[in-house]
């Protein structure tokens, strides 16, 4: 057998779904790709995996691709989880980790989801790939597709931070900025894709960028010694690597490859300006209203509706978990403070994440012998928009020794 893959499956009512053609959605809703987990226990070994490169692509038995298929690659390698003494000290957390995805070859984390979903759409013959984008996935897709030999079509709204708008440019894409919001966007591909022949990319709206994102937690279980944390901090857009981490641990689980039957509780993270899963979560709803006037630095969050929120919202349920918003008004602070204590290049996104982490400490919510690992999804150079800092100035020829030293 050369993949490892038993069939798609409809996340909204279990319809099942031939593998090896293309496919979007069904009945408007994400598809899931299911595995012969028990031919996969046999065939491979955690210890095997480990002896294996450090790629996303040592777990080939649990992602789709087949196994003689040469996946499109960038050197997207595991990203570091590191622990982070001094700013965990600071929160009261003695145990406090970041997971840091800024470290991936476009600099966030959707180098992933691309990885995988270029690499199946060039196998399933795709010439043209389009999608939205309100930051880092644009540009992931752009690389991808540019090194797969693929055209890639991105849309945008107006003000997407400005390196954003110009790497999916670079990496030769067609890029285009809309007066809207993702949503908007989102119309435009899938309103497109008959007369111009593409193939949507969009989040959840194809299969497979879900399992590029579940390396996260397959990574993270490995790093663990095969254990999971007690909390996971994500934030939280359109939500697949949330969903994606979830689903790996459950497949983790039925391999038996888990020490511990105890998952992590999942704190989905928003910001105020955009929180349509924290306002279904707290009114008890597995559905999300679209969130009117969605508005926040932090781009990546800023996804007013979202596909899979049944999704989100059912893993998070299923954790013991919560969705929260943190304050808009405390994300650049919080990307000082954080990437100032550890040397991380902490995004706005995370920022957001610390925010909410410091309010459910102070709540009780967090307990200060806790395993905290909080994703940081992107790095900080790519939103320059979020970091308003101006240097002071110095005259060459009288420097202000006693001002260099209150600066």
């Amino acid at each position: 057998m050369n993949h490892y893959v038993s069939h798609l499956e409809a996340a909204i009512d279990g319809t099942v779904l031939p593998f090896g053609r293309l496919a979007n959605m069904h009945n408007a809703r994400p598809i899931w790709v299911r595995y012969h987990l028990d031919q996969i226990k046999t065939a491979v070994t955690p210890a095997q995996i480990a002896a294996r490169a450090p790629s996303l692509w040592r777990y080939r038995e649990l992602l789709p691709l087949p196994l003689d298929e040469a996946p499109v690659m960038l050197g997207e390698g595991m990203t570091p989880l590191l622990h982070c003494a001094r700013l965990g000290k600071q929160l009261g957390l003695s145990q406090l980790f970041v997971k840091d995805e800024s470290q991936l070859p476009t600099g966030s984390f959707k180098s992933r989801g691309m990885a995988a979903a270029v690499s199946m759409a060039k196998w399933l013959g795709v010439k043209r790939v389009a999608l939205p984008t309100a930051g880092n996935a644009g540009g992931a897709a752009a690389a991808y597709a540019a090194r797969a030999g693929l055209e890639c079509f991105v849309f945008m709204p107006h003000d997407t931070p400005v390196v954003n708008q110009f790497e999916a440019q670079l990496y030769g894409a067609k890029a285009f900025r809309v007066n809207g919001l993702i949503n908007d966007c989102g119309k435009i591909v899938k309103d497109g894709a008959e007369r111009m022949g593409w193939f949507d990319l969009s989040t959840l709206k194809e299969p497979y960028r879900l399992e590029g994102k579940k390396t996260m937690g397959l990574e993270l279980a490995e790093q663990m010694q095969w254990e999971l944390p007690d909390v996971i901090f994500y934030p939280t857009g359109g939500g697949t690597g949330l969903i994606g981490m979830w689903k790996a641990f459950a497949e983790l689980k039925e391999l038996g490859w888990l020490r511990g039957g105890k998952f992590p509780r999942l704190i989905s993270c928003q910001a105020e300006g955009c929180a349509p899963i924290v306002r279904a979560f707290e009114k008890g709803e597995r559905f999300a209203d679209l969130f009117p006037n969605a508005h926040t630095v932090a781009s990546g969050l800023r996804v007013p509706v979202a596909v899979g929120d049944f999704m989100i919202i059912d893993a998070i349920r299923a954790s013991g978990g919560k969705a929260a918003a943190g304050s808009e008004s405390k994300i650049g602070a919080w990307m000082q403070r954080a990437s100032s204590a550890e040397g991380i290049s902490v995004c706005p996104e995370t920022a957001v994440c610390f925010d909410v982490l410091e309010r459910m400490i102070a709540a009780g919510e967090v307990k200060p012998d806790e395993r905290v690992v909080v994703f940081n999804t992107g790095a900080a150079p790519k939103y320059l928009e979020a970091m308003p800092y101006a240097l002071p100035a110095l005259n060459k020829d009288r420097v202000d020794w006693d001002a260099i030293v209150r600066a």
